[in-house]
Order: structure tokens, then C-alpha cells, then sequence
């Protein structure tokens, strides 16, 4: 599919604001909506860029320009600019886009950018069955088939029951990177798909596990991959196939091909509207701006919301790390079966809203944490924090989402016997299982922890350095028998006048009394504030 291809099209009534007859010769690889005032990274080589040009002022007259120079950054093929918004296409577009050597078409208000989108990927179909008549080995009439059911967007579940049956394939799944089962040929077959996919089939042999990398066990990738561990759809076969059977796999991702780009798409534009929300909400934008772009992002509108942060940790810088993060969310959020928006924080993290119970959203992210950390190498990690319910208003998710990010810093994850248990919550805090003080202290910077605990205890560490008897073992002891003579002498197997005497000594070099609660809590929190040995 070329540009020009689009005048064509008589039932969307796209007309050309600016554009050459070489230009609109330019090769279609995809289409993608925007309207951020630099979308470049969100954009790939050959894309049409569809924008309602929300971002355009009358008076901001760099606007069209920086537009523009970040589409030609992007190798984009043109720009199709939405008249809805000001009525006609501003001419300092137009002036911009010829500057910049993009060709500009116009879609009219009656147009839907949905409708333009379809077309599209319809038309790259029947390219993409012309260029690849029998390369695939597909047989035609098989071939004709799946293509008149993808044209009429028939479940994609039954696209691939269909290919089974026709071309003699076992069953297989469309599955992401990391194993979340987009369609199966088979329902029974969902679950097996899911976790040979992320190479934890039971009963499987080795060999035929997937590896930590893409694909395994005859898997194909299907459509663009993109650059992140989490992005990416793959055709898996349920058994070992064929050789036969292998070498048609390959023909069907590719009619399949179209459909994983057009979804790339529309994640790429709600990433983009999540980050606009994001930095409506971070910068204490207006609130009904803020309440319009969560409603473009799909959330219900007035339904109480969770907010979710993420942070990709690891042994060097990754300068991807947020695109990383905000893939691996969405990419966990999707098996909530709830509205989800995620987008990038702009401070090299990810931050989602969902329109889910908090402990749902715990639970379902604590589910694919070990699945996301296993597309990760080296010593990169995942960290994600939740928080609570909220009513989607400006102040309570902005006080919502630094609850989150809290949770996240902390790592609060369910009791310590739960955290003992294994490393299923591991990597996912939850601001509603924030419920000790040593929970809540974990959150605060160790420069200023340390600095509390030395400030309560110095005299006291100074003592124990100076003398066999330990007072800070003592201090501890006594705090956690509840202040009880008898039980601390007893845990420590020694006669009740030295714990009388070792307390007396404490509260000599602390200058408090361990008789007042206020005094207690201070220094219990300076014991629990001590620095992690090295």
C-alpha cells in the first residue's frame, strides 16, 4: 500500500492538503493516532500518523514545526491531520509539512479515525496476499478463506480453529512474550499454551520448554516484535509439530501479521493518552481535563480507580527503562479483565489506573510477576506498587498514587510468613498491607533512617564497642516482651536486677524512659532504623 491509495478510498473522503506525486508514492507499514506534540518515540518507519491536532494553538507558532520535526524523526510516510477539532487543516500545517517533506492528507469530521484505520490494515491484507502468493506453502483456497475471515474481523479464536482444521495443524495459541494467551484454536488448550510458552508446561520434556528467550517448541513470531522483552506475539503449537505442519506455521503468522500490528497500534495511542493522564496528574493539571483524558483512555467514567507504579531496576542504566516498564504493566494488567490505562511517568517509570479492587490488582500482578521477571537478564528487576481504591478526583488519586509509589519503595508485600513462603509476592508492594512500623519505615531514604538511629542510639552503640555486655541487644529484647522484667530475664538468661540495671544504664545514655510509651516507640523505631549489615 501506497499514500496516494488513500485518495482512493471515496467513502472516507480524505483529500490532500499537501503532497507530491513522489511522496505519495511512499510504502504503508502501519498507521498509528496521536495527538502528543512529540510522539517520535511512539512511532516507526513507513507509519501513517492519524492526530486530531488537539495539541495546535492559533498562538503557539512553533507548534506545527516541532510537530513535524519529530514525524520526520520518525520516518514516518505521512500525516493525516483530523478537521473535527478546528475545522479546517491550520496552514501553518500545511507550511510545516512541506518544510519538513510529509505528505499531508485531511480527514473530515464525518471520517472516523477507527474507520481510516480499518481500511488500512484491510488494504495491507490484500497486499500482504499478493506479495505472498506461495511463498507460504498455504493452499489457496485455504488462504482465501482466513483472509475473508480476518476482512470481516471474525474472533481471532476462531481464525486459528479454522487453520487447524483446514490445513491439518495441531491446535495452537497466539501468546505474548510472556505467555498471556491471546487466542487459542482450542479453549482446553488455553492454559497449556500459557505455560509452555513461558516454559513451565508440566510434564513436559526439557526440550520442548520454551527458553527465556523468544519462541520455543516451533513457535513463530507474528507481526512486529518490537524492542522490549514483553512486547511481541508468537503462534505456538500445542504439541511438536510436523514437518510438514512447521513449515505452514510461518505462512499463517504472516496473515496474522497485520492483525498484531493494528493491535501494536492501538496500544501505542492509549500508552500515549495514559502518559498525557499521568502528566495531567503528576503536575496538578485541571481536573476536568484530567477527568476528559481518562475517559479517552477507556476508563468508566466515576468508577473507583487503583493506581499502579513500576520501576525496571537493575545492574546498569536502561535507557528504555520506561517503555519497559509501561509494556511489562499493561502486559500484567491485561489478565485483570478490567479498563486499564498505563502509560510512562516521565521520570523513567510506568504508572496505570484500573478500574479493579485493589486486591485484585495485587493478586493479578503477584500472578505474572514470575513470568515478567523471567523475560528479564542479567540483574534487571521488576518493582511494582499498588494502591488504593480511590474515586477517580484529582486530590485522591494524586494522594492514591504516592501510596503506590510507597508501596513500591518499601516492597510491603502480605506478613513476613507470607514473604518466607517463597517469591510470589516478591517485587509487588501493596500500600493496603502497609500495617507495621517496620513496613512503614522502610520507605523513608537510609541516609535519613541512619541518621535517626544514630541520633537515638550513638551512646549506646558507642557502649556495646566499649563492653562485652550488649544494651542494644538488651534494648531489643526488652521492647519486644513488651517492656515484661520477667520474660526479658527469662529470654535472656540472666537474673531479673541485671535487666533492672541494664535498662537504668540505657536510659542514662539515651535520655529517655523506657516507663513512657512515646519513649518506647522512639526507640523501637531507632532499633528497627539500625543500618543493614554489609
Amino acid at each position: 500500500m501506497i499514500v496516494g491509495d488513500l485518495l482512493e478510498l471515496d467513502d472516507l473522503h480524505i483529500g490532500l492538503a499537501w503532497g507530491t506525486p513522489d511522496l505519495l508514492g511512499r510504502q504503508v507499514t502501519g498507521v498509528t493516532s496521536t495527538d502528543l506534540q512529540d510522539p517520535a518515540r511512539y512511532l516507526q518507519p513507513g507509519e501513517l500518523v492519524l492526530s486530531g491536532l488537539v495539541w495546535w494553538r492559533p498562538d503557539q507558532t512553533t507548534a506545527a514545526l516541532r510537530f513535524t520535526t519529530s514525524l520526520r524523526s520518525a520516518r514516518v510516510a505521512a500525516l493525516l491531520a483530523g478537521e473535527g477539532t478546528h475545522g479546517t487543516v491550520p496552514e501553518s500545517l500545511v507550511e510545516a509539512c512541506r518544510t519538513h517533506g510529509i505528505p499531508l492528507l485531511s480527514v473530515p469530521p464525518g471520517t472516523s479515525f477507527r474507520a481510516v484505520t480499518d481500511r488500512v490494515y484491510l488494504r495491507l491484507w490484500g497486499d500482504l496476499q499478493t506479495r505472498s502468493h506461495g511463498v507460504a506453502a498455504l493452499p489457496e483456497a485455504a488462504r482465501r478463506e482466513l483472509l475473508g475471515l480476518l476482512h470481516t474481523e471474525t474472533r481471532l479464536d476462531e481464525v486459528l480453529a479454522c487453520a487447524v482444521a483446514r490445513l491439518g495443524l495441531p491446535d495452537c495459541s497466539v501468546v505474548t512474550a510472556s505467555g498471556r494467551v491471546i487466542a487459542s484454536s482450542t479453549a482446553a488448550g488455553d492454559k497449556a499454551a500459557g505455560d509452555t510458552a513461558t516454559g513451565a508446561s508440566a510434564g513436559l520434556p526439557s526440550a520442548q520448554r520454551t527458553p527465556a528467550g523468544r519462541g520455543g517448541r516451533g513457535s513463530v513470531p507474528v507481526g512486529p516484535q518490537g524492542d522490549s522483552p514483553f512486547d511481541g506475539w508468537l503462534l505456538l503449537p500445542h504439541t511438536v509439530p510436523e514437518p510438514w505442519a512447521a513449515g505452514l506455521l510461518p505462512g499463517l503468522a504472516e496473515l496474522l501479521g497485520p492483525l498484531a500490528a493494528r493491535a501494536r497500534a492501538t496500544a501505542a495511542a492509549q500508552r500515549q493518552s495514559a502518559a498525557r493522564a499521568v502528566e495531567l496528574l503528576t503536575q496538578d493539571g485541571p481536573e476536568p481535563e484530567l477527568l476528559d483524558t481518562l475517559s479517552s483512555c477507556g476508563l468508566p467514567p466515576g468508577a473507583p480507580l487503583v493506581p499502579v507504579t513500576v520501576r525496571l531496576a537493575g545492574d546498569a542504566a536502561e535507557p528504555r527503562a520506561a517503555a519497559w516498564a509501561v509494556s511489562a504493566l499493561a502486559e500484567a494488567l491485561h489478565r485483570a479483565g478490567a479498563p486499564f490505562s498505563a502509560g510512562t511517568d516521565g521520570r523513567g517509570g510506568a504508572v496505570g489506573l484500573v478500574a479493579a479492587p485493589a486486591t485484585t490488582v495485587t493478586a493479578v500482578l503477584r500472578d505474572a510477576w514470575p513470568a515478567l521477571q523471567g523475560r528479564l537478564t542479567g540483574r534487571r528487576s521488576l518493582r511494582a506498587g499498588v494502591g488504593p481504591s480511590t474515586a477517580p478526583t484529582a486530590e485522591l488519586l494524586r494522594g492514591a498514587l504516592v501510596q503506590a509509589a510507597y508501596a513500591l519503595d518499601t516492597g510491603v508485600s502480605g506478613t513476613d510468613s507470607v514473604r518466607a513462603a517463597g517469591s510470589r509476592t516478591a517485587g509487588v508492594g501493596s500500600s493496603g498491607e502497609l500495617g507495621s512500623l517496620a513496613a512503614l519505615l522502610k520507605g523513608i531514604p537510609t541516609e535519613v533512617t541512619a541518621a535517626f538511629h544514630r541520633r537515638l542510639l550513638a551512646p549506646v552503640t558507642e557502649h556495646d564497642r566499649e563492653n562485652t555486655v550488649s544494651l542494644l541487644g538488651t534494648l531489643s529484647t526488652f521492647l519486644e516482651h513488651d517492656g515484661s522484667w520477667a520474660r526479658t530475664a527469662e529470654a535472656l538468661h540472666i537474673h531479673v536486677n541485671t535487666v533492672h540495671y541494664r535498662i537504668r544504664r540505657i536510659e542514662e545514655l539515651t535520655g529517655r524512659s523506657l516507663a513512657r510509651l512515646e519513649d518506647r516507640i522512639d526507640l523501637r523505631a531507632a532499633l528497627l532504623c539500625a543500618p543493614s549489615p554489609r
